[in-house]
């Protein structure tokens, strides 16, 4: 299959810097000592720059803050199942690529792994408004879903919408519930089980974070990108399929899995603008001989 380029929509960085980082970190940046914006900040001033602290990780860059920015990806075949995966994510920044620089060679900013909880890019100041998978709904609704052997049991005698997904059917479930409903409701299809099964029930209430609402919103994409409001940005979320995970990024960085991220100037761009762009290479199967 050969690669191929996917416009997968836009952000906006009002604040003037852009961050490509973790999707599952994005909320413990404030929690280690300085948020995110004053980093990505410090950053984005002298030109780009590589972030890390314990486990969170992002890139942050200066980019136009006046209108969207268009995020693109390259595609490749996952070595998973052969469906189509991201090889290289590009985001056109929307200022001039420096006139004293040479236009052939890239600006090194750092690398990434590919976090298995999927990947955002976004307005530095909007995502210190992040909520993250332990944080409380933004909106006081959440979705409950229910799987497992006795899925269709379950859904004779409670009923709910089959709630499909890219590429599967989806689980059972009720979308959009208020708080209280959706505990309550799960707490009637807990006891259900433990009353006549014991097990083969799989019940989740999963609350309106924004890391949910991302994941949500990336439904219906092949490659599960979903484009969410955060701090009145627009942010785009990037999940990431979990068995292609296991095989081309495993272990992220503790494991060496880390991927090249870039400036480069935009040859398709007749102004001579700026794009941010993230490498992952083709998986080889005799990478994996090599680290036997």
């Amino acid at each position: 299959m050969a690669e191929t380029f996917v416009d997968l929509g836009f952000v906006t960085a009002p604040s003037g810097v852009l961050v490509l980082g973790m999707a599952g970190w994005v909320d413990y940046w404030r929690e280690l000592g300085q948020p995110l914006s004053e980093r990505a900040g410090a950053a984005a001033a002298s030109g780009g720059g590589h972030l890390r602290d314990w486990l969170c990780e992002a890139v942050a860059v200066p980019a136009a803050g006046n209108g969207p920015l268009l995020v693109r990806a390259r595609t490749s075949p996952s070595p998973f199942d052969e469906e189509p995966t991201i090889a290289t994510l590009e985001v056109g920044l929307g200022v001039p690529w420096p006139e004293t620089a040479d236009r052939s060679v890239p600006v090194r900013l750092g690398d990434l792994p590919v976090d298995r909880c999927g990947m955002v890019v976004g307005d530095a100041v909007g995502l210190d408004a992040w909520t993250g998978m332990n944080d409380e709904s933004a909106d006081g609704l959440a979705d409950l879903t229910y799987w497992g052997r006795y899925a269709d049991d379950a859904h004779a005698q409670f009923g709910g919408e089959r709630i499909a997904q890219y590429g599967c059917e989806g689980p059972h479930g009720w979308l959009d519930l208020p708080l209280d409903e959706a505990a309550a409701r799960a707490a009637e299809l807990t006891a259900w089980r433990d009353r006549l099964h014991g097990r083969g029930l799989m019940v989740s209430v999963d609350e309106h974070t924004d890391f949910y609402r991302f994941r949500r919103a990336g439904w219906h994409h092949p490659l599960h990108v979903g484009a969410i409001e955060v701090g009145g940005c627009r942010v785009l979320g990037v999940d990431w399929d979990q068995g292609d995970h296991s095989i081309r990024h495993r272990g992220e960085r503790a494991a060496g899995q880390v991927y090249p991220v870039t400036l480069e100037a935009d040859e398709a761009d007749a102004a001579g603008g700026t794009v941010l762009r993230w490498t992952i290479p083709p998986y080889g199967f005799d990478d994996e001989d090599e680290d036997e």
